[in-house]
């Protein structure tokens, strides 16, 4: 997999946080460095901790379903997207203006869950983990902290249209894998 496919994989795993962190920047009346800093560490962080998970557990199977794993990464990514584009269609929520622990790490667990799957797929595909991982990780960093700041400046409309276009890009990706793996496209 090469970096276009990744990068395009990164920034449809970090719509979910970016979304999250615009709603992030609804609560706080003021943003500081620190919590920009925090915000971005925390999403991008667990995004590229949760892949690295994925990768070893994923890879612990991947003799028993190397005959249909392209299946399983079509399958997976589909079902992330299609969720992300379900959850774009829902109404805005709540959120806590805290920056501490009890605050983030909930919401850098929940908006991960999903790159855990991608990187279980990561395992059939022999993706170099490290490299991967490091790029949805500074991706998302980015994408938080400019997520933060444009909710503070924009306001909750953003929210739904990244979690959709996340959905999208990441079907598109486990179709892209599915129709490699099948010959359709080269």
């Amino acid at each position: 997999m090469g970096i276009l496919e990744l990068s395009t994989i990164a920034l449809g795993l970090s719509m979910d946080a970016c979304a999250v962190s615009v709603c992030k920047g609804l609560s706080v009346e003021k943003l500081s460095v620190k919590q920009m800093l925090i915000t971005g560490l925390y999403f991008g962080g667990f995004q590229a901790l949760m892949p690295l998970l994925g990768y070893f557990l994923g890879s612990s199977f991947e003799s028993f379903i190397t005959s249909f794993d392209h299946w399983v990464a079509f399958i997976l990514l589909a079902l992330i997207g299609v969720n992300m584009i379900r959850e774009s269609r829902g109404g805005a929520e709540e959120m806590n203006p805290s920056f501490g622990v009890k605050a983030m790490l909930p919401l850098a667990v929940a908006t991960s869950i999903d790159a855990l799957a991608v990187g279980i797929t990561f395992a059939f595909l022999s993706v170099d983990i490290v490299p991967a991982v490091c790029l949805i990780g500074a991706i998302t960093f980015v994408l938080s902290i400019a997520g933060l700041n444009l909710g503070r400046v924009f306001g909750a409309r953003f929210r739904s249209a990244a979690e959709l276009l996340g959905g999208i890009i990441l079907i598109l990706m486990g179709l892209k894998i599915l129709l490699e793996h099948l010959g359709v496209i080269g």
